[in-house]
Parts: C-alpha cells; structure tokens; sequence
C-alpha cells in the first residue's frame, strides 16, 4: 500500500518474527548471550521470558540460526499438553522409534534409549517450550524428570522454557524448587527505552529499503514510544497504522498528531483523546479492529479532495487470542486490491472452488462448513493432511510416485533426497523449492501442508487439490520454522562423498560451475584445487557457509543457479 510512496522495497512493520529484522539492542544481544552460555553448560533448563511483544520469538529464531549442526531440537508450541501428549510431541520431533506391536510402550524408555544412541553419535538434544507459563505442575516436573537422563559424564537433555514474567512467579513456588535449582541461565528480556525505540524503527526501515530520512519527526518518534511503552510488537503494529494514515493524507513527513490518529484506530479512541482526525485520514483510519461480514473502507488524498475507494472486506484473520493487534497488513493490503478473479486465491479466505461446504475434486477433500478463514480450513482438514500424503504430493512435484515404506527412503530410490531445515523463512526463500510445513493449533491439532508459494506478505499452501493463501502473520501463529523439502542428487552421489570437492563428484562440480562462473575446469590434482576454490567463491556469492564442501545446501543451490530443471517456489499466488 505505501511501500512506494516513502521508497520502501517491502513492508517495515510486520509482526511477523522475520529474523531478517531483527534489531539487536543491548537487551537482545545479553538475552542470545545468556541463551548460548545456557546451552555451554550443557543440561538443565534455561529460561527466556519477557512481556507480550517484547522480542521473545525474535530471539529464540536467532539463536537456532546459530544452534550448532550437532543439535536435535523438540519444539513444543503447545503448552496445554498433558504429560502424555507432550512425551508423544517430543518423541516425534525428535523421531524416535517406539516398538511397533508392543501393547505397553514406555516412551520415557525409548526416549532414554535415543538419547544414548544420539550421544554415542556426538549428537546433543534441546527440548524447547514456547508459552511456557501455561504449562501444568505435572508438565513441568515431567519435564525436570527427563533432565535426570545422563550418562556419567553429561545430560542428555537440555530444555528451554520460553514465557511471560508469570513463568518466574510459577517457579518461585516452593513446590517448583527442585525444578528451579536446575535453571543455568535466565534472562528476562525488557521493553525498549525511548532511544532504543527510535533506533529500532530506523533499523526497520532501513532493512526495508529507505534510503533517505526517517519519516518521523522527533515529536512522533516519542509519542509512538509513549503510546507502545517499547513493545517492540506495539510498536510495529502503531507504525504500521501511521504510515499507511500517512500515505492516504499524502504526507510525506510524520508527526505527533498522525501518530495519534493511527492510535486510534489501532488502540482504541481513548489512546489519542486530543488528536482530531484529518478527513482524507480519518477515512482509512476509522475502520475498526473487527469486521463484521460486510465492511466498507473510505479512502483517499487530500489533494484529490473527495476522491474515495470502497472496498468490499471479509472478517479480520487476527485471533481471539491477541485483541490487541490489528488485523495484519497482508490482509490489509487485500483490501484495497481488487477482487481475485477465479483463477486466483484470495488472502482473505479459501479459493472460490473451496467455499463452505463446496467439494473438491482429487482427494476428496473438503471445507468444513462454517470455516472462515485460512488457518482454520487447514485444521479442519488435518485428518487429510499427514505428513506422508504431504510427502506424495511433494514428490509428484518432482514427476515421480514415492514407493511404500518411510517417504525419504522411498525418495533415494528415485535419485532424491530429503532435507530438513527449522530456521523459519529466511532457509526457505534461500532455498526457493517448495516443501512440506508443519502446523499445530492450540487444540493439539496439527497439519501437515505443501508450500507451493511465498512472498512478501502471504505463503500459498496445498493441501490435496486445494490451496489457501494465508497472511504470513497468521502463519507464524501456527509454524514454527521446520521445513522439509527434497533435492537431486548428481549422478554417482553418495553421501561420504559429498565432503570433499576432490572425490567423485569434482568433474560435475567442475561441469556444473563452469555453466555459472563460465570458467574452465582444469584435470588432475590442481583441477581439483581449483574446483575447491570456485566452489568457495559460489558459496560466498550465494551466501553459504563458505567451507568449500559440496553438501546438500551447496548442491541445491548449484542445481539451481546452473539451471537443472527442478520445482520452484512461486514468488507469489500460485495458482492450479
């Protein structure tokens, strides 16, 4: 909507928790040291918490980014989970194989037994839970039992607690001391200060693209910081509001009182009770927070007088559980966009051929009647949406049919592989290959779906025949970074030999760099070298590890500059 009027190449403010955004402050830079000096002492539990909005995912995203590759994380998004469910979610992160035909199976059993084969392969194991204040006294003393499987020399399990300020308050109870007097590191990441504020929206939008002055003035960089109270997620969603009240009134420079108009609209009429509302701002600004079915947004310029726009809204895709935020801008910015024709998917809810209660052909699959969003047509459907029919639908991407038996098994058989990744989306734009994405609900439902599309603002999902597109915002909601995708081997790969360039694979090497760089591959011993050095230089430009090894990220990314013909990940709606 405004990104070009004040020279912006993608959207400043989303709350999203884009690591690409992420500002380290002082705060964030103690809380990733806390975080790693927690993980070098090696067990026990460390704790990260913080206000609603502070940072907290933002944090947590950076620091797997940086997690060592010898770490196996189990990630727990769902804190309502009794002792059971939760044992069953980490045994299925962390894929442990519980024996088939056994009437009785103690998971804590197979746990223990993974966990020593995981250590006799140098391999360590991180127990992650998000919104963990929520978790029940008998989860967290199941939690602490698992920190007492060891070996005579170390833990073999390590847990992150991720909350709100309740969590400290929970463990200062005498009943949680055992628990507490296993905590190595804790840190509670706080709210802004006013100038931290105003260099955390100059950094965002400067990431964003702005070349030139920040279009705040002074009065409204501190108003926004006295409105939000340095809540970083506030402040996105209050910025977000003002530059678009500020590119409907055509002003190219901000101050106190636009600021308070977005407030507003955004906190509600009494967060700027002296703030009178310009007509050409009012009009946009005005809309509230929930919409009903029908709702009509009024637009336009001061310099174009009465010139309006009105657009035809669906329900605002933001859930009950944050009243506070606004509806996110992706679907924003559907609202002033025209309607999809009927080769497209709407942001704001399911293609037309997927309505309430319309059938689709293929796989027999539905949407729940009364479904009235994307996220919630994706867990209606979660019964259809396992991970091994995501797998089949993936493959066939690839024009292959995956076999019986484990899919990534099955995929070798067809001259592919799998690869896992849990970095959120900066791994998976890289990457640019659709793949499997994996949802869970605060009901304990999960959805296993096909990302077939991905842009700035929405990620466009498959599930069966039929593809929803969903506000990257409400996406995070559910997601919580794993991804698997599946790439071509070269011809004669095997995995020992990937390690070095000088193996079997250094004359496809030499070829297929060759077809990117355009130089000649030598023979011999110095070819070797010199395919090793060209390879360091591709891993530099494509932004690898530059380690001059021919793994699978390298090989992905070599396929794809040489131009080797595999599925790509649309930049935008995809459609059938």
């Amino acid at each position: 909507m405004y990104e070009s009027f004040f020279g912006l190449s993608r959207e400043p403010f989303s709350v999203a928790p884009d690591p690409l955004f992420l500002y380290m402050s002082q705060q964030h830079r103690e809380a990733l040291e806390h975080l790693n000096y927690g993980l070098r002492r090696g067990g026990g539990f460390v704790l990260l918490t913080g206000e609603i909005g502070a940072g907290k995912t933002m944090v947590w995203r950076c620091f797997l980014e940086q997690l060592p590759s010898d770490f196996d994380v189990a990630y727990v998004v769902n804190p309502k989970l009794g002792v059971e469910a939760l044992l069953a979610r980490v045994c299925e992160d962390l894929r442990v194989d519980l024996p088939a035909g056994a009437r009785v199976v103690d998971p804590i059993d197979a746990l223990h037994g993974h966990l020593l084969l995981a250590h006799a392969r140098g391999r360590r194991t991180l127990i992650v839970v998000d919104e963990a204040q929520a978790l029940s006294v008998d989860v967290l003393e199941q939690l602490r039992l698992l920190t007492n499987l060891d070996t005579s020399d170390r833990k073999l399990v390590q847990v992150l607690l991720i909350g709100q300020p309740e969590l400290r308050t929970m463990l200062e109870k005498p009943a949680m001391e055992p628990l507490a007097q296993r905590v190595v590191a804790r840190f509670h990441l706080p709210a802004l200060a006013e100038a931290e504020t105003t260099r955390y929206i100059a950094h965002r939008l400067s990431v964003a693209g702005l070349a030139g002055e920040v279009p705040f003035d002074a009065g409204a960089l501190a108003r926004v910081h006295q409105l939000c109270g340095g809540v970083p997620r506030r402040i996105n969603v209050l910025c977000d509001r003002t530059l678009i009240s500020a590119h409907a009134a055509r002003a190219s420079r901000i101050d106190r009182r636009l600021v308070d108009i977005a407030a507003g609209a955004v906190f509600g009429r009494s967060a700027a009770p002296h703030a009178p509302v310009p007509d050409a701002a009012a009009a946009v600004m005005v809309a509230p927070q929930r919409q009903p079915k029908t709702a009509w947004l009024v637009g336009g310029g001061v310099a174009a007088g009465a010139l309006a726009t009105l657009v035809l809204a669906g329900p605002w895709l933001a859930p009950s559980s944050a009243p506070d935020l606004p509806p996110p801008t992706a679907a924003t910015a559907a609202l002033t966009s025209a309607a999809p024709g009927p080769a497209t998917v709407s942001a704001m809810g399911v293609p037309p051929a997927t309505l309430p209660g319309a059938a689709v052909p293929g796989d027999g699959l539905a949407a729940a009647p009364g479904d009235r969003n994307p996220m919630e047509a994706a867990f209606s459907a979660a019964a259809s949406a396992d991970e091994a029919r995501a797998w089949r639908a993936l493959a066939r991407l690839w024009g292959v049919t995956l076999g019986p038996g484990e899919p990534c098994t099955a995929a070798v058989q067809q001259g592919l592989r799998c690869h896992r990744s849990r970095g959120g989306l900066p791994p998976v734009r890289q990457l640019g290959r659709p793949g499997i994405v994996k949802l869970a609900d605060e009901q304990g439902r999960v959805a296993h779906l096909l990302l077939v599309g991905l842009d700035g603002q929405k990620a466009t999902l498959r599930i069966g025949s039929t593809e929803l597109s969903l506000p990257l915002v409400q996406l995070s909601r559910a997601w919580r970074g794993e991804f698997a995708t599946l790439w071509r081997v070269p011809p004669g790969y095997r995995e020992a030999d990937s390690a070095e360039a000088g193996s079997p694979l250094t004359p496809w090497l030499g070829e297929r760099l060759t077809s990117v760089d355009g130089a000649i591959a030598a023979s011999g011993p110095v070819g070797e070298s010199a395919v090793r050095e060209r390879l360091l230089s591709f891993q530099l430009a494509q932004g690898l590890q530059p380690d001059g090894l021919a793994g699978p990220l390298t090989l992905m990314q070599l396929n794809r500059a040489s131009g080797i013909d595999e599925p790509r990940l649309q930049g935008g709606v995809r459609t059938p």
